[in-house]
């Protein structure tokens, strides 16, 4: 549930669990910019800058990240990336943010923005992405010190906000500022409205030089300074240095590929996209419609919470670039389970921030299944045109697509550190800084250390005419059912997937088109009976397709020799959640090469990495 606030009669909000007020009487926003804006020297330190990151401590309403966007807008100056990292335990509603919002017209845009992201915030890293991604906010909900240890970036300037030190010590606890403390690097800046003597001297133990300065009345002084240990700071495994953009050579032109491809776009480079076919999104990514839903498990495992965090990002991806209703849909998602198996983690409900519970009667009617059906709803998911996506992000400026390019060999040149692309004739594709192969079972054959696998899938579809009452919302389970897909040439529904390891074959089997009649009958006994004469009559098509999967069902992110993080990386292996994992994978993948936030929790982070594979 979200975090109750008690609005004084001044408009003033205060938190019960706390006894302390959100920001003073004076105002936020005139907080926002006095204490931490220009405590940290900004817009003017970042002037110049390709990008800028800021770690918080106390995200409350969002006030100091929404006067910090505000300001990047309005600076001509402003670094290419915003990226705000910020801590919350006890995240407040979506009426409460908007309601803190209110008193400033100014922030009354940027507040809608961030509200309508603000959902399913459960324990965790949560990636919000705004401006076509040009501002990146990581919500962190937890405790600060467990948040802390689980994320790793330098930043450029620290905002130490949050309840007094009286009601909430352990947010200003010496080990919380010793743990701060490793995230700056020389000259990062750091400020707060706090003057408490144990404040001041944890932070000077610590390696930071601050000052007092004039406060916001009624408060007197505020902190500001910047850490300038008097020691040799160790080496303490930061990030890789940022690289600089360049020309980056991306091989695959599917989900995986146009992903990386659009990521890196809009950190600055240049990107050529090469694949083998005519055309993009020939693979697994060209089937003509997938269901797009999280893993659930009882005890929230590793998978789930992967395709959770994934699928944020895609989500938003959808809306910043496709059509809804014509190239996507946010209409839900039933997932049938066996009888009786409708275990969540503990603790998730309808109510909760969690954005999957057991489809109630209504749900399961619409679905036109019987009210006894054990069932998930996925109020987040829905269905999706993949090739849709994919065209959308090779069209961002900065990507240029060249097709019929099949890369056979990758060489380093001898007097740098670039990469020569050739084909099977030995001829030479392109000259790049940067090398990712994304190729999906094709990346085989250019990274051979890999246990990468193909496993062939087929879909059965067929045009709505035949059936036009089939149920509105996807379902998945044993394998997935869309119907009501919208088309030039008349709607259609889509059933699939079968699963063929280590086959390479497209070509359609009648088999197989059989088999997803019979999954359907399992999945939808009412779906497969209204379709019962499209199959039997030859009105059914069918869509084969070729996925790349992993040992272990993650996706692998990372450089193909890790003693040469300059060299070809690999993004691949997505398997059949290519919608879950594709934006993920990328920016994880940009964040390492740009030394930026991560947006998973280390742990999470290292799952999918490359490194796993000795």
């Amino acid at each position: 549930m979200a975090e109750p606030v008690a609005w004084r009669a001044d408009g003033v909000p205060l938190s019960e669990r706390f006894g302390d007020i959100y920001h003073t009487e004076t105002g936020a926003l005139a907080q926002s910019r006095h204490v931490f804006l220009r405590g940290c020297g900004l817009p003017g330190r970042w002037a110049g800058r390709p990008q800028w990151r800021v770690l918080e401590t106390g995200f409350g309403f969002g006030l100091n990240f929404l006067a910090t966007w505000h300001a990047w807008r309005g600076d001509t100056q402003r670094p290419r990336l915003l990226h705000v990292v910020s801590i919350e335990a006890h995240p407040v509603s979506r009426d409460d943010l908007l309601r803190a919002a209110t008193a400033y017209p100014e922030l009354a845009e940027l507040a809608r923005l961030l509200a309508a992201q603000w959902h399913g915030l459960l324990p965790g890293f949560h990636r919000l992405s705004f401006d076509d991604g040009r501002v990146l906010l990581t919500l962190c909900i937890g405790d600060v010190q467990p948040m802390l240890r689980a994320q790793r970036f330098e930043a450029d300037s620290i905002f130490l906000d949050g309840f007094s030190p009286e009601c909430n010590p352990a947010m200003w606890s010496p080990e919380t500022l010793k743990a701060i403390s490793r995230f700056a690097r020389r000259g990062t800046g750091i400020a707060t409205w706090t003057i408490a003597r144990a404040v001041r001297d944890a932070l000077a133990q610590n390696g930071f030089a601050v000052k007092k300065a004039p406060g916001l009345p009624p408060k007197r002084d505020c902190l500001e300074g910047e850490f300038a240990p008097a020691w040799t700071v160790r080496t303490r495994t930061p990030p890789a240095q940022a690289a600089t953009p360049g020309h980056c050579a991306v091989i695959g032109a599917g989900l995986a590929g146009a992903a990386v491809a659009a990521s890196l776009a809009r950190r600055g480079w240049q990107v050529t996209v090469l694949d083998a076919a005519d055309r993009p999104a020939t693979g697994a990514s060209g089937v003509p419609a997938a269901v797009f839903a999280p893993h659930v498990s009882p005890d929230d495992a590793l998978l789930s919470r992967l395709t959770r965090a994934g699928l944020r990002l895609t989500r938003q991806q959808l809306q910043d670039r496709l059509e809804e209703g014509v190239d996507w849909r946010a209409s839900g998602v039933i997932e049938r389970r066996a009888p009786g198996d409708v275990r969540l983690p503990t603790g998730w409900s309808a109510e909760g921030p969690n954005e999957s519970w057991r489809a109630d009667a209504a749900q399961l009617r619409s679905a036109g299944l019987p009210e006894d059906t054990t069932a998930l709803w996925h109020a987040g998911s829905g269905w999706v045109k993949p090739a849709r996506l994919v065209a959308a992000w090779l069209a961002q400026p900065g990507v240029t697509v060249r097709c019929g390019a099949r890369v056979a060999r990758i060489e380093g040149c001898d007097a740098s550190t670039d990469w020569r692309l050739f084909d099977g004739e030995g001829r030479l594709l392109i000259d790049a800084d940067r090398v990712v192969i994304a190729a999906g079972a094709d990346s085989a054959a250019l990274a051979p250390r890999f246990p990468l696998q193909p496993v062939r899938g087929q879909v059965a579809w067929g045009r709505m005419v035949s059936a036009p009452d089939l149920p509105t919302p996807p379902l998945n389970g044993d394998g997935h059912f869309i119907a009501h897909v919208p088309d030039a040439d008349g709607a259609y529904w889509l059933t699939g997937a079968t699963f063929d390891r280590d086959s390479r074959e497209t070509t359609a089997r009648e088999a197989d088109t059989e088999a997803n009649r019979e999954r359907l009958a399992r999945l939808h006994p009412g779906a497969a009976a209204m379709l019962d004469g499209a199959f039997s009559h030859g009105q059914v098509q069918a869509w084969a397709g070729v996925r790349c999967a992993s040992h272990d069902r993650r996706p692998m992110v990372g450089p193909c020799d890790a003693d040469a993080p300059q060299g070809p990386w690999l993004c691949s292996a997505l398997g059949s959640r290519g919608l879950s994992f594709a934006v993920l994978c990328a920016e994880w993948l940009a964040a390492q090469w740009h030394a930026e936030p991560w947006p998973l929790p280390m742990a999470l982070a290292q799952s999918l990495s490359t490194t796993r594979v000795r």
